[in-house]
């Protein structure tokens, strides 16, 4: 037993903790609404880049939040629930500012931009088994159209195994997992669309040895040309 010692844990300390955590969440996004408010109140306008400013800054700061929680998952198992939740939540508060950041910079952004898609994100976070991690794709119209983009996107990962470049598929990375996307993923909407919705996320398995490092999605879409954007593998751990 030498060298390890038992602190005991406060519950009262972590509830507070969290419930602190809690009400700092939901003042975030309140005290942007409120600057919002004020400048109308004074007469001065809100611009469409003025609000994406906003919205940006807001979805750091729930990211920070975001991390500061996971960071801290290992004071006990009652915090550890209670920590997942609250991720959840700010999860689904950056997924809910990132449609409306969506909007402000392409659905009223310059008349100048063409009428097509955008794939705008690839973001991945890391579960709790080794290699598996969780996945969304958000995508977004650039200019003002109403007739729905429909088309299907294919995505690879790409990275080093045994000293080797290696490229997997989605296909390839999603088999065995319950209620994984299908390859390639068919999509059709208006302004924004994310993969998959609300606040969920998709899961793949990457193969022992596999050290990843990009991923490249490409759109087919009905009447355009192909698009192909490429993300770095961002690992949040």
């Amino acid at each position: 037993m030498s060298g390890w010692e038992v602190r005991p844990t406060n519950p009262r300390r972590s509830k507070r903790g969290l419930l602190m955590t809690g009400v700092l969440v939901a003042c975030i996004p309140l005290s942007f609404w409120a600057g919002s408010k004020w400048q109308e109140g004074q007469g001065l306008p809100v611009t469409d880049t003025q609000q994406s400013q906003h919205l940006e800054q807001e979805i750091e700061e729930l990211r920070q939040q975001m991390a500061v929680l996971k960071s801290a998952e290992q004071v006990s198992q009652q915090a550890n629930e209670q920590s997942r939740l609250t991720i959840k939540l700010l999860e689904e508060q950056i997924y809910k500012q990132q449609q409306d950041l969506a909007f402000y910079k392409g659905v009223v952004a310059p008349e100048r931009r063409q009428d097509e898609l955008n794939i705008k994100a690839f973001e991945v976070l890391p579960s709790e088994a080794a290699g598996r991690y969780r996945y969304k794709i958000l995508l977004n119209r650039l200019g003002k159209g109403e007739k729905p983009l429909q088309g299907t996107l294919l995505i690879t990962v790409s990275g080093k195994q045994d000293g080797k470049t290696v490229t997997y598929s989605l296909a390839d990375l999603s088999e065995g997992i319950h209620d994984a996307q299908p390859h390639p993923i068919e999509f059709g909407f208006k302004h924004f669309l994310a993969i998959p919705e609300a606040a969920q996320f998709a899961e793949l398995q990457l193969p022992e040895g596999f050290v990843a490092e990009r991923v490249a999605i490409k759109a087919e879409i009905k009447g355009q040309k192909p698009i192909v954007r490429t993300f770095e593998w961002n690992r949040k751990e």
